[in-house]
């Protein structure tokens, strides 16, 4: 099938375009960009009010399969996303069974070939993410992991850490580190501060995260091993990575949208889809992260999108599991940073470029001859975020039935389309 997407703009972190083009893809490839393209095609689409740019990569994401396939599936995971306009995501191995060998990768990878888009697993770090014995890295490496991680836990044994980034250089892959000291946050549910103790909930101090950034960032001069930190919250953290990436080239580091776009206060209310990990924290610790956003310091943005039933949330702040959906909301809410002064592009290239580097994936340009995997985005369409509307099993989240500005209205994965908004012309 040919589609002619006529008069949209080009928003490209590849090749840095931004401007208005015709665009034709035919089977799986961009056939032809120009000003103007007289052809018949299968399917026209207007793209005057829309944007065009890659399809995004999102290298922070639970899909719970194995072991909760009520709250999320592959399948599910992936239709979520592509309605978000991912095109590639990367699920972390908290599963149960974890993926700490290759049977369950095999797994993985043979249900993920019924998803619309592309499913790369992580590897533990330790078996069953237990923090004690190293995963076997060999055997995940060989059966196709996109790196290793135990997210969700921090590997709190420094010499198991160690041992683990050194071995991942044998093999090229990153390690990925949930960096909070375990014993600092136990048992918190918030950040720590004043409005902690106002709602008398246990608080999480940001010392427990910037004490193991500082830890794992030394850990990786020591090695010379590929190290990416998760969902970096802090100030401080922005700045020891900034420091870090002074010394050494083999630091990145990421930032989940809902660390961008809420802070503390989105629990003054006991709304337990606000509660994650680590958790949400104040506007000057927002202010700098999207100031290492526009400096370069913060490489990539995820979602960190984490199911979870209604029960398990409804059970109480206390007792609710950490972790929201994020996949459908991502881009509209981290399209909103324009009003810090981040251009849509500079947006764009933390969810493409920046993620491709640094899994050493294939990048894949708006230009001719290239593989058409793209989205086209509508930026100024209006809507509310409902139950009904949410394509994740889960609906764990504290945008619900809130408006919403900009929405994916096309995602299109190797010249298909996998992904409409039923309105798209």
């Amino acid at each position: 099938m040919d589609i002619l997407i006529k008069n949209i703009r080009i928003i490209d972190p590849y090749t840095g375009i931004d401007g208005r083009r015709d665009v034709l893809i035919s089977g799986r490839f961009y056939s032809r960009i120009d000003k103007i393209i007289h052809k018949k095609a299968s399917k026209v689409i207007d793209g005057t009010n829309f944007w065009l740019f890659p399809g995004l990569i999102d290298m922070h994401c639970h899909l719970r399969e194995p072991g909760n396939e009520e709250e999320e599936t592959i399948l599910s995971g992936s239709i979520s996303a592509a309605a978000g306009g991912f095109t590639t995501v990367c699920c972390q191995a908290n599963t149960e069974p974890a993926i700490d060998n290759k049977v369950v990768v095999g797994y993985i990878f043979e249900k993920a070939r019924k998803s619309p888009i592309m499913v790369l697993p992580y590897g533990t770090v330790t078996v069953g993410r237990k923090g004690n014995v190293l995963s076997p890295m060999g055997e995940l490496s060989e059966a196709g992991v996109i790196g290793f991680s135990d997210d969700g836990n921090c590997v709190m044994d420094s010499l198991i850490f160690r041992r683990a980034l050194e071995y991942s250089k044998r093999w090229g892959k990153i390690v990925v580190s949930h960096s909070e000291d375990q014993i600092l946050a136990k048992n918190g549910v918030m950040n720590e501060g004043v409005l902690s103790t106002k709602l008398g909930l246990r608080g999480i101090p940001a010392e427990a995260e910037h004490v193991m950034v500082f830890r794992d960032i030394e850990l990786a001069k020591l090695t010379g091993a590929r190290l990416h930190l998760a969902h970096l919250t802090t100030k401080k953290s922005v700045e020891l990575v900034k420091e870090a990436k002074r010394q050494s080239k083999n630091i990145t580091c990421e930032v989940a949208v809902h660390h961008l776009v809420l802070t503390e206060d989105a629990l003054v209310n006991y709304d337990a889809n606000a509660k994650v990990s680590p958790p949400l924290r104040t506007n000057e610790d927002i202010r700098a992260l999207i100031k290492g956003i526009k400096e370069n310091i913060i490489d990539a943005i995820v979602t960190d999108h984490a199911p979870h039933s209604e029960e398990e949330k409804g059970s109480g702040m206390e007792n609710a599991p950490f972790g929201m959906i994020g996949f459908e909301t991502a881009l509209p809410l981290v399209m909103s940073l324009v009003k810090y002064g981040l251009k849509p592009i500079e947006i764009l290239r933390k969810m493409t470029v920046g993620p491709a580097k640094i899994l050493q994936i294939d990048e894949k340009p708006v230009s001719e001859g290239s593989e058409a995997t793209c989205v086209i985005f509508d930026p100024k369409k209006e809507w509310i975020l409902t139950k009904e509307n949410i394509l994740s099993l889960s609906k764990n989240t504290p945008f619900l039935n809130k408006k919403l500005v900009g929405k994916v209205m096309c995602t299109i994965y190797h010249g298909n389309i996998v992904y409409s908004e039923p309105d798209l012309v």
